[in-house]
């Protein structure tokens, strides 16, 4: 890109043939010779390390869906009570915070998850019996499913604190049962009933959120075939409620004989799933349903070759192919471990992976991350839930948008392990606020950046290699308060000491806004709660969402990035032709 000629001579030296073009940023690239580039030192700089940086602003090198930062619930909802309180006023208005957004029911239960078209749920209630209950916790209940029927457009509630308080404690324990179910790997059948549904479905259309259903795969036939009874049961009733919902089928398809001792191949499943693609035809609110799959774990060698023989028979079926990915054993994970780059980096190998099996069999077809979180296992508390998660958040959103990956789905909105956005008080934690801040300021347009690091006084051996971590997009076109044509950085900083970007090129001597999130409170990494430009986050006292106030830098200033941060800057006005137009 042509240098202004009131640049300083350094740059000129910077844009040289040779300089990387990435979407996303790592430093060994450039500074991998470990030596000095042969440019002036620009005026005023004192630090060890100054980092020029420049935006292609002339066109996307990748376009990403609107639903992009899509929430997952797990099905365990269901057994620990909380799908009763989807309706919660609280719970809505965080999730349309969010939105728009996919919102996926699948889980490791999904495949014991059994339909039963039946009115009244507290009569089949699963967990403890009615005598756990006050009697006035199990009357409100059946009134507000009376309710349902009688009410028009969204179905809000307000519910009591002791119902809450008495749901926290019957949550606690279901939560014991559950962790044991996933260390024994033993589960036990979950029942869905018809009301359940609606609760799940009014949350996701009041929420502004397309709920894609996950169908059970392990109810099978002798020959191994998949039964398909119960499923055709969900789908006349949803059909009969107009539910606009897409589907799938199972989920890790690849752990299957772990759970019931009976594998099923990828040819099996692919012709499990032309089979669904056939009932939905058959069925007309569906016959031009999205149908989403197979959902495999890591991709490992026995994992690839469930994919290709997937790809080989139903690649044509899906309309996105989707895998998953946790970064760390759940029971072993400290806090230490979410600022090491290599961990980020582990994602990188499985996209690749992903990628050359989809592109062999189905060029150009949509893949999603589907259930990614920070550790498996249900996470750790203090950890997952935690402040210093947010690095893995952060990077693997940037990760995937520069890399093409259509949609990630975040496990979880709400549930019973410690992965989750929102705790059981209905209270944000510190992934949800960084969530909130890449939806109302990135946009699907990806860009490629520009960058190079000055060194004063070169030192062998240390170089700033990848834990500064930046990405560029156009500015969503949701948020109002900046014209189209701005961009947006968003920026990780795992070192331990500050660094300073200078912009340049077309950002050069453009107004910033900067949102700095930081962790609040005295617990540091640990927090589960955080601050923006130095004000704590949390919902305001009438059950709204705060604004998000940017802190305005003066134009032509470099920016200082603290350690230890994530951070979003929206350059304004640069009149980027790649962000004028949808």
């Amino acid at each position: 890109m042509p240098c202004p000629s009131s640049c300083p001579p350094g740059l000129l030296a910077l844009m040289a043939p040779g300089l990387a073009l990435m979407a996303t940023f790592s430093l060994s690239s450039q500074a991998g010779d470990r030596r000095a580039l042969p440019v002036e030192k620009p005026p005023g700089v004192k630090g060890r390390t100054l980092i020029l940086l420049d935006v292609n602003t002339k066109s996307p090198v990748r376009i990403i869906s609107e639903n992009f930062l899509s929430l997952q619930l797990d099905p365990s909802i269901i057994h620990d009570g909380w799908l009763d309180f989807l309706s919660s006023r609280r719970l809505v208005t965080l999730a349309r915070g969010l939105a728009p957004a996919f919102l996926r029911f699948a889980g490791k239960r999904t495949d014991f998850l059994q339909f039963h078209n039946v009115k009244n749920p507290a009569k089949s209630r699963g967990g403890p019996g009615p005598d756990y209950y006050l009697k006035n916790y199990e009357d409100d209940i059946v009134r507000s499913d009376i309710a349902l029927d009688k009410q028009k457009g969204c179905k809000i509630a307000q519910h009591p604190d002791i119902m809450l308080e008495l749901q926290r404690e019957k949550a606690a324990q279901m939560h014991l049962v559950l962790l044991k179910e996933q260390f024994s790997n033993t589960y036990s059948n979950l029942t869905l009933t018809a009301r359940s549904l609606d609760k799940l479905y009014n949350f996701a259309d009041c929420s502004g959120l397309h709920l894609i259903f996950a169908l059970n795969a392990l109810r099978r036939n002798p020959n191994n075939s998949w039964n398909s009874s119960n499923a055709l049961s969900l789908l006349k009733y949803s059909a009969s409620k107009k539910y606009n919902i897409s589907w799938e089928l199972g989920n890790e398809p690849n752990n299957y004989r772990t759970l019931i001792g009976r594998s099923v191949n990828g040819s099996q499943l692919g012709k499990d799933y032309v089979q669904l693609r056939s009932l939905l035809q058959l069925i007309r609110t569906y016959s031009r349903a999205n149908l989403y799959g197979p959902n495999i774990g890591r991709p490992r060698k026995n994992v690839i070759a469930l994919l290709e023989g997937f790809m080989k028979v139903a690649g044509s079926t899906v309309d996105a192919v989707t895998w998953q990915h946790y970064y760390i054993d759940g029971r072993v994970a400290k806090v230490t471990d979410f600022l090491k780059t290599r961990l980020l980096d582990t994602l990188s190998d499985q996209i690749r992976k992903i990628q050359k099996v989809v592109n062999t069999y189905t060029p150009g077809k949509k893949i999603w991350l589907e259930g990614v979180g920070a550790t498996s296992s249900g996470g750790m508390n203090n950890l997952s839930d935690s402040y210093a998660a947010g690095f893995l958040w952060l990077n693997t959103l940037g990760l995937l948008a520069s890399r093409g990956i259509d949609v990630v789905v975040r496990h979880s909105f709400l549930d019973h392990g410690h992965n989750h956005l929102v705790d059981h008080n209905f209270n944000p934690l510190p992934d949800y606020w960084l969530s909130l801040l890449y939806k109302r300021l990135i946009g699907p347009k990806v860009l490629a950046i520009h960058v190079a690091g000055l060194q004063r006084k070169p030192r062998p051996g240390r170089v700033i290699r990848d834990k500064l971590r930046i990405y560029a997009h156009c500015t969503s076109y949701h948020n109002h308060n900046y014209v189209r044509g701005s961009i947006t950085l968003y920026i990780i900083n795992l070192h331990r000491s500050r660094k300073k970007i200078k912009l340049a090129g077309t950002l050069r001597d453009k107004i910033v806004h900067q949102y700095l999130l930081q962790p609040y409170g005295k617990d540091g990494l640990h927090s589960k709660s955080v601050q923006l430009n130095g004000q704590p986050l949390a919902m305001v006292d009438d059950g709204t969402l705060p604004e998000l106030k940017p802190r305005p830098l003066r134009a032509g200033r470099t920016l200082v990035i603290p350690p230890l941060t994530m951070s979003f800057y929206v350059v304004k006005n640069v009149n980027a032709l790649a962000c004028r137009y949808r």
